[in-house]
């Protein structure tokens, strides 16, 4: 099947119906790049069963079709009717092409209006790289007027078959194959009179490096009365080449005896070039030959083509910098010379093209100004003048040069020019192939932020540095780095402050590096550096280097920063033989550093080791903790100053192991955190909160509300809102009977749903309450638009209320602001009298903390609920 491409034909000079089965990537890559032959070329293109994939513009007007008349339409389409009859002729043609020969010929074909069309075609097929043949590529020129012509001509004597003002060149010769006429179609191609070459064979004269044996053949089919078709590079007068393609007609007496030869010449030098070149370098750009060896293959035909001239081809990179891709007949010292000459106003006749993306021409390298820095690199090879044209891509820059070298002090002449039209095309396609080629490795392997080898990249490096450092037995160290506090950043200042800061710490890290250090980015904030040739003492020095160079104050949009990290060191082969083991020893001791000091480094260690691989049977534990549900809650009561009563309990996850016994909040909470097990173990605590609620409520134990933590990770859930619906729904609770405690890290959160979910949560009644008020950095602003009804002071401030009059201002203005603000104002952690009378003194709504009640399981709750009048009375607190 096939399916029509639309195009603009007016735009794109190739019209193209892709074929399911074919190749459409590398079809579309040739079809995008035939703009050269689409100008003086009829193009169409088949499917090897015969089918239009498409045609240029030329061939459309020329047949009288539209793109979507001829799409998808046999061949037969366009052959006369007695083609469809079953002749052999038409078949034959298919049966050699779809064997992935080449056919070039005269043929038949015919318009839509009926008339007939006669064209010299080349016939190419075209492969993938495995050797498939994709489709079977058409290039045509119209001759029908001069086959019309020769019909004529064929029928009479040949005084009346000359008409001298056909582009064709005519000649007559005797029965003895000498020349006895030429018209001025002759003179104009070669440059010869007829009193110059009169008497003359013409073969001998035009062609005269072609074999004996094709002049055997040219004489036994005269003389058998068959016409003779001859495909070569013919030379005029002048030198000029042409190829041409001359039809020998004979004309035989009643006898049967040759008495006349009426040749005609045509000149098919552009159809010739572009069979000869641009259908190696396609077939070349479809197998995916690597661009070298394209440009050496250009290179060489131009030169068996042109023996005289001497070819190279230079690439020209991003910083104008020229790189030598092809000159095989030059010496590898002279394209050493000229590899990374910077474009320029004076740059020989390559680096001057490209900097002005036009033609160079110079005649004279030994006067010329352009080559005074460069004549003594040709002069020795005997290279006299140089014609260097711009390789221009189809975005308008120069991507390198197409040079000519002659040994003699002269211009290009027609020949060169044609030649260097066909090439330079096929180059610029060859050039941004390769250039999208590399664009696509630095993307697989490379960080685009950073411009630094991405994790797939530096492993491979790194695995290559060992295997060096272990042949030689050299050392070699690896260094985590790990920026600290990034996550503030990115949520305070934004993702791309974060960004401009990543670009600048690998910039810092970068510097002083030898060339032979690997440096890499692994993950977000996590840089990696491998160090051939690098011991324990040298690989002290930098680190404290990387963290001088981190610590220089680097300004980013209207803020200074000071970086810094913390750095992990394994050593080979000490702390392992291959890069995954000392990547991740080096990771344990980042983590040490972090842990003891941010902004140090730490090197590896088996304690390191040994604490690793507890934390990692500590976490398997919690995950197995959360899925069988081994976790409990205890719930620690909130009192109303106002009037004593019960305000609510706050739920406490607590964890109890089978073998390793209580295992403290202040130590699973953070591996949750860290293991990413920390939204599972939210959802758990708030179903399990609403569950016991709603035992309560049955039983009729007064329990307001029950107040639940959910980190950031939650709030990522976009279903958060409706599991929270579901759940007050299952349990028969009111949304007023919980409270979400969220952190000001969930307000200050990145995440771009992380709000939408409050306003959702707060739409349904479930009130929020701010956690540890007053230790973040931006609360006071998102307090003015965020949804919360409560405000919790720290415990930091409550703990130091008694002896420091700074922690009694802050609590101060805390009450303050949420009474301004007409919310409640929670005090956490109030352990003795002296804090409650101060946290009373100053108008506080509610208190939580050890003086009224540890943590407690639910049954030990209901029995604190049960004597807590008689415990407050006892407490002396006075009026709640």
């Amino acid at each position: 099947m096939t399916e029509p491409v639309s195009s603009d034909i007016r735009n794109r000079p190739l019209v193209t119906q892709r074929h399911a089965s074919g190749s459409a990537e590398a079809l579309a890559e040739i079809r995008d790049h035939l703009d050269a032959i689409d100008r003086s070329m009829m193009v169409a293109r088949f499917s090897p069963d015969g089918v239009f994939l498409g045609a240029n513009t030329l061939f459309l007007n020329s047949f009288g079709y539209a793109i979507e008349e001829i799409a998808g339409a046999p061949h037969e389409l366009v052959c006369p009717v007695k083609h469809h009859s079953g002749l052999s002729a038409h078949q034959d043609l298919w049966r050699v092409l779809r064997s992935g020969r080449p056919y070039s010929g005269l043929v038949e074909r015919v318009a839509r209006d009926g008339r007939a069309v006669w064209l010299e075609v080349t016939y190419a097929p075209t492969f993938d790289q495995t050797g498939q043949l994709l489709s079977i590529l058409s290039i045509s020129s119209d001759v029908s007027l001069r086959v019309e012509r020769e019909r004529s001509e064929s029928k009479r004597l040949w005084q009346s078959l000359v008409v001298d003002e056909t582009d064709s060149a005519v000649i007559v010769t005797d029965g003895q194959w000498r020349i006895v006429y030429v018209n001025a179609g002759f003179t104009r191609m070669f440059g010869y009179h007829l009193d110059e070459i009169h008497g003359r064979r013409p073969i001998a004269l035009l062609v005269p490096h072609v074999k004996p044996a094709v002049i055997e053949e040219a004489i036994s089919s005269a003389n058998a009365g068959r016409p003779f078709r001859l495909e070569e590079l013919t030379f005029a007068k002048d030198g000029q080449r042409f190829w041409n393609k001359m039809i020998i007609n004979p004309v035989r007496d009643t006898h049967g005896l040759l008495v006349n030869t009426v040749s005609v010449v045509t000149d098919i030098t552009e159809a010739k070039m572009h069979e000869v070149i641009h259908h190696k370098g396609l077939d070349a750009l479809a197998r995916e030959t690597p661009v070298v060896q394209i440009m050496d293959m250009i290179c060489q035909e131009v030169e068996r083509i042109s023996p005289e001239v001497v070819s190279s081809i230079l690439s020209v990179d991003e910083n104008g910098r020229m790189h030598a891709l092809a000159a095989p007949s030059l010496p590898e010292k002279f394209s050493r010379a000229l590899d990374g000459l910077v474009m320029g106003p004076a740059s020989g006749s390559c680096g001057t093209s490209a900097f002005r993306g036009a033609e160079v021409v110079v005649t004279d390298i030994e006067t010329d100004p352009l080559w005074v820095d460069f004549a003594q690199i040709a002069l020795p090879l005997g290279l006299k003048a140089c014609w260097s044209t711009p390789i221009i891509s189809s975005k308008g820059h120069v991507v390198g040069t197409f040079a000519f070298y002659y040994r003699e002090k002269r211009e290009p002449d027609v020949f060169h020019r044609r030649l260097v039209d066909v090439c330079v095309n096929l180059c610029a396609l060859a050039l941004e192939r390769e250039a999208a080629r590399a664009e696509i490795q630095k993307l697989a392997f490379y960080d685009a932020l950073t411009e630094l080898p991405n994790r797939s990249l530096l492993l491979a490096k790194a695995e290559q540095a060992i295997a060096g450092a272990a042949r030689d037995s050299t050392p070699l160290a690896v260094l985590f780095v790990d920026l600290d506090r990034f996550k503030q950043i990115n949520d305070t200042l934004g993702h791309t402050v974060g960004d401009d800061v990543l670009r600048l710490a690998a910039q810092s890290l970068a510097q002083g590096r030898r060339s032979s250090d690997i440096i890499g980015r692994l993950a977000g904030d996590e840089f990696v550096l491998v160090l051939p040739q690098c011991d324990g003492n040298h690989a002290a020095d930098i680190a404290e280097q990387i963290q001088i160079n981190l610590s220089r104050p680097q300004r980013v949009g209207d803020v200074t920063h000071v970086l810094s990290a913390s750095i992990g060191i394994s050593l080979f082969p000490e702390n392992g033989e291959d890069i995954e083991t000392l990547l991740r020893r080096a990771d344990i001791a980042m983590y040490e550093a972090k842990a003891s000091q941010r902004g140090g480094f730490s090197f590896f260690s088996n304690e390191m080791n040994l604490r690793a691989q507890e934390r990692l049977a500590l976490e398997a534990a919690l995950r197995q903790a959360i899925r069988e549900k081994q976790l409990r809650l205890f719930y620690q009561p909130q009192i109303r100053l106002a009037d004593g009563a019960i305000y609510g309990v706050e739920a406490l996850a607590r964890w109890h192991h089978p073998v390793l016994g209580e295992i403290s909040p202040v130590r699973f909470i953070p591996l949750a955190e860290d293991c990413g097990l920390i939204g599972e173990l939210g959802l758990w605590v708030l179903e399990e909160a609403c569950r016991q609620m709603a035992d309560w409520r049955s039983r009729g134990i007064d329990v307001p509300v029950v107040a639940v933590n959910l980190s950031p990770t939650n709030f990522h859930n976009v279903d958060l809102p409706d599991i929270i619906a579901d759940l007050l729904q299952r349990f028969a609770l009111s949304p007023q009977q919980l409270t979400l405690e969220i952190t000001e890290n969930v307000l200050l959160d990145g995440n771009v749903g992380t709000l939408a979910s409050i306003d959702d949560i707060r739409d349904l009644g479930v009130r929020l309450s701010m956690d540890d008020f007053g230790t973040g950095y931006s609360s006071l602003s998102y307090l003015r638009r965020l949804p919360v009804s409560e405000l919790k002071l720290d415990k930091s401030f409550v703990r130091d209320l008694q002896h420091d009059q700074t922690a009694r201002a802050l609590s101060e203005a805390v009450i303050r602001i949420g009474e301004s603000l007409q919310l409640v104002v929670v005090a956490e952690g109030v352990e003795d009298q002296a804090q409650l009378n101060l946290l009373k003194q100053q108008g506080f709504h509610v208190i939580q903390g050890f003086l009224l009640s540890r943590p407690l399981a639910a049954p030990a709750l209901e029995a604190w609920l049960a004597k807590r009048q008689p415990l407050l009375e006892a407490m002396s607190v006075g009026s709640f």
